[in-house]
């Protein structure tokens, strides 16, 4: 008997949903953290830009590097040290907060659609993956669990 063996590689398995759900995960902290800080006097409300913050986690960063050319000149920040951004209101508040609780509610509920999708894309791939590992076909696996349903 001739056995093949052949290696998963996760990155192909999972694409580029494992960066994106710990990603969604990082944006879901900087929002609750602006609503939990929606009456603090000059608190400013942050996100990020997390199509910028996908592609530097896949190595499709399309931005440059700078090179300081003398000793004096301004250092560049590394990406990664301030991927944060400020939001900018549409009507500041007088306290100097940029908290608007349901522009921040929006974003929050957006991100928490997203983060389900990807949580729910990641799922069937693992589920995929563990039944190709068990040698199951995955039409005979849907039609013995819909048959254990219905009896």
């Amino acid at each position: 008997m001739d056995v093949k063996h052949m290696a998963i590689s996760f990155d192909a398995a999972l694409g580029i949903h494992e960066s994106a759900l710990k990603l969604r995960g990082q944006r879901a902290e900087i929002l609750a953290n602006n609503l939990a800080n929606a009456d603090t006097p000059n608190f400013k409300a942050r996100d990020v830009d997390f199509k910028q913050m996908l592609a530097r986690a896949s190595g499709k960063d399309s931005t440059f590097t700078m090179h300081a050319t003398h000793d004096r000149h301004l250092r560049a920040v590394a990406h990664g040290e301030s991927e944060t951004l400020y939001r900018v209101p549409q009507q500041p508040s007088i306290d100097g907060n940029t908290v608007e609780e349901q522009v921040e509610h929006g974003e929050y509920m957006k991100n928490a659609l997203q983060l389900q999708a990807s949580f729910t894309f990641l799922n069937s791939r693992f589920k995929g993956l563990t039944s190709a590992l068990r040698g199951e076909d995955r039409k005979s696996t849907r039609l013995n669990s819909s048959h254990k349903v219905q009896s």
